[in-house]
């Protein structure tokens, strides 16, 4: 006959205190957020938008909270190393992310992925956007958006496009560009932004959509040549460029975002913690005009509105790249 345990009041009494305490306990150390140096992700090399994103974050917020935080980049696979990182680590604010809008493709491009950018992270906040320049081999005939599109036109698949790699942001802007205005365009991937760019300026492709902060140098010593850019609005730093939308493709909208996460169940506090301290340094006016230079704009906001932009570029890009025809590798 098995014997039946009986809880005695002891053991009642130092059960409801352990479940008390624990909780407590948790409470305790999201208070005391942050008492140790804190690693800031960044799933690119070092060196490259990203990664000036991540370091000035990451200084602007060590002198909010007087506490360290390290960028640690980890590049590889196409980011899903570092961004797995973060997506698998303890959520307890020490270890976060710092990205660019290619983690909304990410889901459609890598077929294998050992985590969800939708499930697995907590968005924290959009911190920076940059718009791209559509630039073109100076000799190209075009000078304005639909002058471009009347050539493709007239000459499908003849005109070279360039792009950083297949999947890359600036492909997938391309691949837009070539669905709504209806063109065949031909796409050359390149492997990286520099190899895209020499090629351009030689002319062995016509056309490329690229960082503001790369194209501009280009531009103002005449190695290449602006048509228009891919942002809402005109860029400060080169107002006499139109958007693609004002000059011959209306509806046409991208930029390169870059954003903070956390890992998943990243608790309220916490992530509330680290949203407000972001939209402080953000909203900084000095912060502003930092990221101006680089020809970016700081933005800010809440999580919620965030995570919402998220799941909208997730779902933009995947149906770009099904309307492209782009396998998940």
């Amino acid at each position: 006959m098995a014997t039946r345990r009986v809880k005695t009041p002891l053991s009642v009494c130092l059960g409801c205190i352990a479940a008390v305490l624990l909780p407590s306990g948790a409470v305790q150390a999201q208070k005391d957020f942050p008492n140790r140096p804190v690693r800031l992700v960044n799933p690119f090399a070092p060196g490259g938008s990203v990664d000036l994103v991540a370091r000035s974050v990451a200084a602007g917020i060590t002198e909010i909270w007087g506490q360290q935080l390290i960028v640690d980049n980890r590049a590889g696979a196409g980011t899903t190393i570092g961004t797995e990182i973060v997506a698998k680590a303890e959520p307890d604010g020490y270890t976060m992310l710092c990205t660019s809008s290619a983690i909304a493709i990410m889901p459609s491009m890598y077929r294998n992925m050992r985590f969800d950018t939708l499930r697995d992270l907590t968005p924290i906040a959009l911190a920076v956007t940059s718009s791209s320049i559509l630039a073109v081999h100076p000799p190209f005939p075009p000078k304005t958006v639909k002058e471009l599109i009347t050539l493709a036109k007239a000459q499908p698949g003849q005109i070279a496009a360039a792009s950083s790699g297949t999947g890359s942001t600036n492909h997938l802007i391309l691949e837009m560009f070539k669905s709504m205005a209806q063109v065949d365009i031909m796409h050359v991937p390149y492997k990286g932004g520099g190899p895209a760019v020499i090629d351009l300026m030689s002319g062995q492709v016509k056309m490329y959509f690229n960082a503001a902060s790369t194209i501009l140098p280009l531009m103002k010593s005449g190695r290449v040549r602006g048509i228009a850019t891919s942002g809402s609005t005109r860029l400060e730093q080169a107002p006499e460029l139109p958007t693609v939308a004002e000059s011959g493709l209306p509806g046409f909208e991208a930029a390169t975002w870059y954003a903070l996460y956390g890992p998943k169940n990243l608790p309220a506090p916490l992530a509330q913690r680290w949203n407000e301290a972001a939209n402080r340094y953000l909203r900084n006016p000095q912060t502003q005009d930092h990221f101006r230079r680089h020809t970016m704009v700081a933005l800010g906001g809440t999580s919620a509105e965030f995570a919402e932009y998220h799941r909208a570029e997730t779902a933009r890009w995947a149906k770009v790249m099904a309307g492209a025809g782009i396998k998940p590798q």
